[in-house]
């Protein structure tokens, strides 16, 4: 990465003399030189540069100049969000600046004439500060993604935990009251049955309402009308189940888990976003599991992450549609397929492809990088990807990677050790 450097001096000759003395660091682009006359066009140039994500990574003034002197710099400088280390030079004999200029945050000074053997050894040292500088603040920027993406999902495993018990309760009751409900309509319609066997002649008001509420029609629906119930209590009680496996609390320890069955939790979550919509078909989810040993693993963290990938596959095939018909589309199914596998024996591989549109070198590149999204503003933090990675690598051990061929679709790929 090329050291962008602002020096501030009212000597005419300095930005010649600088160019010159250091032409083969620029050649290289080790270094990039800008040049201020004073304080205030200084300022103007770390202001611009701080508003165009291009910052200065160090500043190198003389103390002494009109307008706005070196000492007024810094105390401007130091008011910024992110100060810029800052290098001072002035002459020997004036010393009570150059303390004052280190009192207010100057982190190194040089002494006029200048010696390009100091220059060069301070300014090594100041950049490998800037350097430090800027790792402190990917750390301290990656952590804060860690707590806030952590503090999401605890947040919505316990939203999901909750709904899964409030839904759970009801069920419970449905399904503790079916099988009786089931043994009184049985019985009742056996009585029916035994009336109708034994009264050849019914009254004219109970031979009306036997038509009116077409009683062997009834007789022949109501068992059809108890097998439906069933079913939708049991689908009540499977998606009920899905949010508790998904949204489980990990414990200090691995467990050793079935991955198929963390895929059939997610996917139940997201059924709705697969299903057909007005401006599009369904997207077909295919299965192509393989006979998976169970891992050791963090089951709700790999949850999260089969969970992302699938929804991101979903983003992609979604905005893929966008002007094209729904004949077009249907003509073109969308899909989605997961793939699990072993690998080399005590690995096994989970694999989520679409047939979206697919994506560029340059963005397959910067994939995993903190904050960096291709979605638009409000629909995507950047976030995702990057904890993903963390989540399958840090904690797993394990291996996560892309691959993708712009207008044929985008393929991602977990890699995990049977027993870390």
């Amino acid at each position: 990465m090329t050291a962008q450097i602002l020096v501030v001096d009212d000597e005419p000759d300095v930005e010649s003399l600088i160019s010159f003395k250091f032409r083969r660091e620029i050649r290289q682009e080790k270094y990039a030189f800008s040049f201020a006359s004073n304080g205030a066009e200084a300022y103007e140039k770390v202001v611009a540069a701080a508003t165009n994500e291009a910052d200065i990574d160090l500043v190198m003034t003389d103390l002494n100049m009109p307008v706005m002197d070196g000492l007024e710099l810094l105390s401007q400088l130091n008011a910024l969000t992110q100060t810029p280390r800052t290098v001072v030079v002035s002459a020997y004999s004036d010393m009570d600046n150059i303390r004052a200029a280190m009192n207010r945050g100057a982190f190194d000074f040089l002494t006029k004439p200048l010696n390009f053997q100091d220059l060069v050894v301070t300014l090594e040292k100041t950049l490998a500060a800037v350097e430090a500088d800027r790792q402190q603040r990917l750390q301290l920027k990656q952590t804060q993604m860690q707590l806030m993406q952590s503090d999401k999902m605890s947040s919505l495993g316990q939203m999901m935990a909750s709904v899964a018990h409030e839904i759970n309760n009801p069920v419970n009751f449905l399904v503790g009251n079916l099988e009786p409900a089931k043994e009184y309509i049985h019985d009742l319609l056996r009585l029916t049955a035994l009336y109708r066997d034994h009264v050849a002649e019914p009254s004219p008001a109970i031979e009306s309402c036997i038509q009116e509420i077409d009683l062997d029609f009834l007789r022949a629906d109501l068992p059809r009308l108890f097998t439906s119930l069933e079913m939708g209590t049991l689908l009540i009680r499977e998606l009920s189940l899905s949010l508790r496996n998904f949204s489980r609390v990990d414990a200090a320890q691995k467990q050793v888990v079935d991955i198929h069955e963390g895929i059939k939790s997610t996917q139940v979550i997201l059924n709705s976003r697969l299903k057909a919509k007005q401006e599009r078909p369904a997207i077909e989810l295919i299965r192509d599991y393989g006979e998976l040993p169970e891992v050791s693993c963090y089951p709700g963290q790999l949850n999260q992450v089969v969970m992302n990938l699938l929804a991101n596959a979903i983003d992609a095939i979604e905005e893929q549609t966008q002007g094209r018909t729904y004949e077009e589309i249907e003509a073109s199914p969308n899909t989605i397929r997961i793939c699990t596998e072993v690998i080399n024996d005590d690995w096994v591989r989970i694999a989520i492809a679409d047939n979206g549109p697919g994506m560029t070198e340059d963005t397959l590149a910067k994939l995993f990088e903190p904050f960096f999204t291709t979605k638009p503003i409000g629909k995507g933090t950047g976030l995702g990807l990057a904890i993903s990675q963390q989540i399958i690598v840090e904690k797993h051990g394990g291996r996560l990677f892309c691959e993708s061929t712009l207008g044929e679709g985008t393929r991602f790929m977990i890699e995990l050790p049977v027993d870390a």
